[in-house]
């Protein structure tokens, strides 16, 4: 089993969502997360910001904002990964800043609270 996690665009959920379905994962969790990309941010200007030089904030400008995202959490059997991920990519790709990052990670077990099944069959 492996936990994909993807931060898209807020606006592209009802087309993620309708992605994941079709990839044959049904099931997952969608967060409201804020977050910004590396962009092309002055790291003393940062520093500037943290210490409360309001003339460091001001030439941050919207750079340094936080922008609103969504969290998409799926887990899926090994053999979906794959499928999951270019649904995840193709869905969101438009090849501008923000489209997003996906991460693949291990997960060691999963327990389905009403049957007490684990493992691949509490996901299905």
């Amino acid at each position: 089993m492996k936990e994909v996690i993807a931060v898209v665009r807020m606006n592209m959920m009802n087309q993620t969502k309708e992605a994941l379905t079709k990839a044959g994962a049904d099931a997952f969790f969608a967060h409201e997360a804020q977050g910004r990309g590396k962009g092309f941010v002055n790291p003393k200007v940062l520093e500037g910001t943290k210490e409360g030089y309001e003339e460091a904030a001001s030439l941050l400008g919207a750079k340094g904002q936080l922008y609103p995202k969504r969290l998409v959490t799926v887990v899926v059997r090994d053999e979906l990964v794959d499928d999951v991920v270019q649904a995840l990519i193709v869905t969101n790709q438009t090849g501008r800043s923000g489209d997003g990052k996906i991460f693949v990670l291990p997960m060691a077990d999963a327990v389905r609270v009403r049957t007490g099944e684990s493992g691949s069959k509490s996901i299905v």
